[in-house]
This record gives structure tokens, C-alpha cells and sequence, in this order.
């Protein structure tokens, strides 16, 4: 995936954000920059904001204070939206194809009618999808609309990737292959920022970690620093798994 460094939208970079809900400080003052490359974990506790600081990285939610920052130089509200894609923990699943439903996010891109139908193609075909392409995608099982998800995703070719906690509720092989995806999409240029409870699985994927408790940033660290050597007290208790989650 070839982007000239003067159209990328990274690094994206939030300053002083918080959220507010009913009353409640869900997401405490917060500063985080995501730079061009790697793969973040987001981890901690239930109730940490994990979710909650994906959707506000991804547009889905608007922070209470605060200002968040996409680097592209004059990118509009639209190429920003069409340059990232989320895939999240249950996928929505349009009421047609497991074909049809790549094709119709390519549609919404503004993709033209010929141009998506290869590239849905393609993806189908990457993500071996193809013996159930003609299939209702509701009546797929969860790892097979999993990977569907991340089918259309790399379909629309994003600079980065959010990805709430893809794998939870999946079989070991359906794990498998969403991991070997992520790698995928790592390997094609994309920036993964992904959220997990797997500590397994962020060893293997994390090239970071931002960890997460209350709605507060504890600690932000090298994965390999982050397990060996966590320097909070509650990173240290969640690796441990002292840590109520």
C-alpha cells in the first residue's frame, strides 16, 4: 500500500481529551499521539474506556473537552472518514452476500460499480471467503463474519485500522485467522490500533501497549517493557492478574 508521507493522515494526536456522560468523567484528561507505523494494544480492566477512547480516535464519538488531530495537511471531514475503517468486536452485517456487502462499503466510498467488483473480489479471495461469498452474511457463523469484516475493511485500503476487541467469543483457529489478518494489514502499510483482554495475544500482535484504568492513561510502553517491566502499580497487578477486570 503506497501513500506519499504528504497525504498521510498520521500521526493523530489527541490533546487534553475527556468525556462526560450523564454526569460521569468516563475518559479523564488525556494526551496520546499514534505515529505513522506499528500495532497499539489498548488493554486494562472492564470500565477503562478502552472502547470509549477507540470510537473518539475513529470520529464515532465526539470528546466533552479537548481537541483531537489528524496531521493530513487540509484533509476534509470526508477523506478523513474514508481513509480509516473500524471492525469491531460484534460486526454489523448488511442483510445481503457476504459479496454484496463488500461491494456496497465500496459503494459508499464512492468507489466506481467496476472497480469495486474486482477489488470485492480480491478481498473475498485474501480473506478465503470464497466458498461462502453468495451466503447471507447473517447466517454466517462469528469467526466467518469476523473475517468478512476485515475483508471489507482491507477492501477500502486504510491508512488505519481500529479494531475493538475482533477476537473475543471467537474458537482458537477463528483467533488464528484474525490474527494472521492483522499481520496482513500490518504488512500492507496500515496502522493497527486495536483493543484486546487477550495478554497472549497482545505479546504477539503489540509492537505497544496504552493501558488504560478509570478512564485514566496509566502507562504507555514497548510491549515487551510493558510485561517485563510495567512501572505502575496497576499495569504491574493486570499482568500479574491481581487486577479485577
Amino acid at each position: 500500500m503506497n501513500r506519499a508521507e504528504s497525504l498521510s493522515l498520521l500521526p493523530l494526536e489527541l490533546r487534553g481529551v475527556t468525556f462526560r456522560h450523564r454526569g460521569q468523567t468516563l475518559l479523564q484528561p488525556l494526551d496520546l499521539r499514534l505515529e505513522r507505523n506499528g500495532k497499539t494494544m489498548i488493554m486494562g480492566p472492564n470500565g477503562a474506556g478502552k472502547s470509549l477512547l477507540m470510537r473518539i480516535c475513529h470520529g464515532l464519538l465526539r470528546p466533552t473537552g479537548g481537541s483531537v488531530r489528524w496531521a493530513g495537511n487540509g484533509a476534509t471531514a470526508e477523506t478523513i472518514r474514508r481513509r480509516q475503517a473500524m471492525v469491531f468486536q460484534r460486526p454489523v452485517m448488511l442483510r445481503r452476500s457476504a459479496l454484496a456487502n463488500v461491494r456496497y462499503a465500496l459503494a459508499v466510498q464512492g468507489v466506481s460499480r467496476g472497480e469495486r467488483r474486482w477489488r470485492a473480489d480480491e478481498a473475498v479471495e485474501r480473506f478465503g471467503l470464497q466458498s461462502i461469498a453468495h451466503r447471507p452474511a447473517r447466517v454466517l457463523s462469528g469467526g466467518e463474519q469476523q473475517r468478512l469484516a476485515l475483508a471489507r475493511a482491507w477492501a477500502l485500503r486504510p491508512e488505519i485500522l481500529f479494531m475493538d476487541e475482533p477476537t473475543s467469543a471467537l474458537d482458537p483457529a477463528a483467533i488464528k485467522a484474525v490474527e494472521e489478518a492483522v499481520d496482513t494489514f500490518h504488512g500492507e502499510g496500515t496502522r493497527i490500533v486495536m483493543t484486546t483482554h487477550d495478554l497472549g495475544q497482545a505479546r504477539r500482535l503489540a509492537d505497544d501497549v496504552i493501558f488504560l484504568v478509570d478512564g485514566r492513561l496509566v502507562e504507555r510502553a514497548p510491549v515487551r517493557e510493558f510485561f517485563e517491566h510495567p512501572y505502575s502499580r496497576e499495569a504491574a497487578a493486570f499482568v500479574q492478574g491481581d487486577l479485577v477486570w
